[in-house]
C-alpha cells in the first residue's frame, strides 16, 4: 500500500508541474516569419496571436494576393513553432510520452 502512496503523489507532483509550464507557456513568444522578413508574426505557446509585422516593401495594391499569402505563411510558421514550444516544454514532464488532449 506504501508504493500505492508513493505512486500516487508521485503523480500529483507531475500534474502539478505540467499545469505550471502548461501556465508558463502562455509568456513565452515564438515568431513566424516570410517572404525573407518582410512579414513577421508573434504567438504566444497558448496559440494567441499577438503581433503581426508587414514591412512597406510587401505592400503591392496591385498584388494583394501576395500579402495575404505571406500572412497565412508567417502565421503557420509561428503556430508550428509554437506547437514545438509545447511539446519541448511538456516533454519534460511526460518523459516523451504523448497524452492526447494535453497539448
Amino acid at each position: 500500500m506504501n508504493n500505492m502512496n508513493q505512486m500516487m503523489k508521485q503523480v500529483k507532483k507531475m500534474q502539478e508541474q505540467m499545469l505550471k509550464a502548461q501556465e508558463e507557456l502562455g509568456t513565452k513568444t515564438v515568431e513566424g516569419t516570410a517572404g525573407g522578413g518582410v512579414v513577421t508574426v508573434s504567438v504566444n505557446g497558448h496559440k494567441k496571436l499577438l503581433s503581426i509585422e508587414i514591412k512597406p516593401e510587401a505592400v503591392d495594391p496591385e498584388d494583394v494576393e501576395m500579402l495575404q499569402d505571406l500572412v497565412l505563411t508567417a502565421v503557420n510558421d509561428a503556430l508550428t513553432k509554437a506547437d514545438e514550444l509545447a511539446n519541448t516544454d511538456m516533454s519534460k514532464y511526460t518523459g516523451g510520452m504523448k497524452i492526447p488532449g494535453l497539448f
